[in-house]
């Protein structure tokens, strides 16, 4: 008898999956959904992509779905894994399978095919991926994903260590897990992971970004730097002097670890939990070059000269060496570059922060300036006591930005209301550097105040 929980599941089931599971069934195989959408189903969470797996081999997988219309391609054909696609959807179909073992601790020397799907299950990661339901069936679940699942657990399938020496990778996913759903990690598989923390040294780094892509897209970077730091410090060892890092500032009560999870908490909070990509790589790395850019006075005061120029550099490293998108690293490495750039609350100051992104991240200014701002609130509230309320002074100033911006705000030579042809004719000079000075000197005088932009104003100016 099929509980509520597994009926509800019958009915959330999208019908190109029922399908699926349908084709290969009426061909005498066995066929359950696994992965993704039955974790999320039972959580009562909307969409993932529909994962099946069958006792058909792959290509009678293929030639099944086939025959009902479907697209089919052969996506992993050497793991058993074609890809069907039904009304525009695709479902990935994959023969049940187990696997050797891992010399490269990534992929396995080997794959057998078999006919039972708990043997399938058993090669997998964590139980709570480790479930596969039918809307017949029910749901099938040799490992108590579900109750770990319900307990926000994140536990191995059998023996940790060696779920993580398979892949190394796992380490990092058992990181955005916990941090996804909110989860805890249970012991054994903690010390199982950190045991092989150091094996992601050989794991392809754009897939360690996309790891640490992933952990910082739950807004939950902090749980991850608090509880999972060594983990985090394999992956990118940057970020490894940070722990335990004595700021010695009268501005700081914590190190710059501590001050930086904070930071990442607090971009969240100040962005309403939408902060974007490139922010919350920000925040991650903001203070990244800190322990390199040390020094102290004579006092014994700790002093971090020229730590935003670095942490720039060592941003666009780090993203660099993870394949982050380059749109996303600029960004990043810009609010990194500016996020102790001086502003005041006016109109001057909020377009100097402009012209400074812009020259920093190319056509992302107006987008980064809230950014930079819910940074440097972030910032302000992860220092000592006394910093705080600086937060609540970035409110002043993030009002005069918008109203700025609403007015029109010229912070790009292009955004002038004359151009190049306006300079060589008033002026009389011949194309080439001249003209961009001129412009330069305008956009300067619009930029203080001196000079609305209005062409009959700036054609006036340009005549005298």
């Amino acid at each position: 008898m099929r509980t509520d929980v597994e009926a509800r599941l019958a009915r959330e089931l999208p019908g190109y999956a029922q399908a699926v599971l349908d084709a290969l069934e009426a061909a005498g195989f066995e066929a359950w959904v696994v992965g993704g959408w039955v974790r999320d189903a039972l959580l009562g969470r909307p969409g993932h992509d529909v994962d099946v797996t069958t006792s058909a081999p792959w290509r009678e997988t293929a030639r099944v779905l086939r025959a009902t219309g479907a697209a089919v391609h052969e996506t992993g054909a050497a793991h058993g894994t074609v890809t069907a696609v039904l009304d525009g959807r695709p479902v990935e179909v994959t023969t049940y399978r187990v696997e050797g073992r891992y010399s490269d601790r990534r992929h396995p020397d080997e794959v057998r095919f078999v006919t039972d799907v708990r043997a399938d299950l058993a090669r997998r990661d964590f139980t709570v991926n480790a479930m596969a339901f039918h809307p017949a069936r029910g749901l099938l679940d040799p490992f108590g994903g579900e109750k770990d699942l319900a307990a926000r657990v994140i536990r191995a399938v059998g023996e940790p260590r060696r779920r993580f020496e398979e892949d190394a990778l796992r380490v990092l996913r058992a990181v955005r897990f916990a941090c996804r759903l909110g989860a805890r990690i249970e012991p054994a598989t903690q010390a199982a992971l950190e045991a092989c923390a150091g094996e992601l040294a050989g794991v392809a780094s754009e897939r360690v970004g996309q790891e640490l892509d992933g952990i910082l897209a739950t807004g939950r970077a902090a749980w991850a730097l608090r509880h999972e730091f060594a983990v985090l410090a394999a992956a990118v060892p940057e970020l490894a002097p940070m722990a335990g890092f004595d700021q010695r500032s009268p501005y700081h009560a914590y190190d710059v670890l501590e001050h930086t999870a904070r930071v990442c908490a607090g971009v969240e909070a100040f962005s309403g939990g939408e902060p974007g990509a490139a922010l919350r790589w920000a925040a991650l790395l903001h203070d990244v070059a800190k322990p390199a850019c040390y020094s102290e006075d004579v006092s014994g005061r700790g002093h971090f000269f020229g730590h935003p120029e670095e942490g720039a550099r060592v941003a666009r490293r780090v993203m660099g060496r993870l394949a982050i998108p380059g749109e996303v690293t600029r960004a990043a490495s810009a609010l990194v570059l500016l996020h102790d750039f001086v502003i005041r609350p006016t109109a001057p100051s909020m377009r100097r922060m402009l012209v400074e992104l812009e020259a920093a991240a190319p056509g992302q200014a107006r987008q980064l300036a809230f950014s930079l701002l819910d940074l440097k609130r972030a910032d302000a509230v992860a220092k000592a006591p006394g910093c705080r309320a600086y937060a609540t002074e970035l409110d002043e100033m993030a009002a005069v930005l918008r109203g700025e911006l609403a007015a029109g705000a010229v912070w790009r030579v292009r955004d002038l209301a004359v151009g190049g042809a306006d300079v060589i004719r008033e002026r009389g000079v011949e194309p080439g550097p001249g003209v961009g000075m001129v412009l330069a000197q305008l956009l300067a005088a619009v930029m203080d105040g001196e000079l609305p932009n209005e062409r009959k104003e700036l054609l006036a100016w340009l005549r005298w």
